[in-house]
């Protein structure tokens, strides 16, 4: 009766880390099920980090060429009014 008794407890125990040792299983796919997901995500994440970085380089690019041509605007215009200024002078001389 007592080997009996030992052999139900031994018998207990293995049962009971089977399903210990398949909830642990079960558990570590699911984290690496999560993992997965998150590596994925962060993925996605530089990507549309690198993709917007990429635009603002080509809005920056944009912008420094506008303001070059705003520039020379300025500065042809700063020469045509100083030519108008020379003659309107020459011709209050006359």
């Amino acid at each position: 009766m007592r080997k009996l008794t030992l052999a139900g407890f031994a018998l207990a125990t293995a049962l009971t880390a089977g399903c210990a040792s398949q909830a642990s299983q079960e558990s570590i796919d699911e984290a690496q099920a999560s993992a997965n997901s998150a590596e994925q995500t962060a993925n996605q994440a530089l990507n549309t980090a690198n993709d917007a970085n990429a635009r603002a380089n080509n809005a920056q690019q944009t912008a420094e060429q506008a303001l070059s041509a705003a520039r020379a605007a300025q500065k042809s215009a700063n020469e045509a009014n100083e030519r108008a200024k020379r003659m309107l002078q020459k011709a209050s001389q006359k």
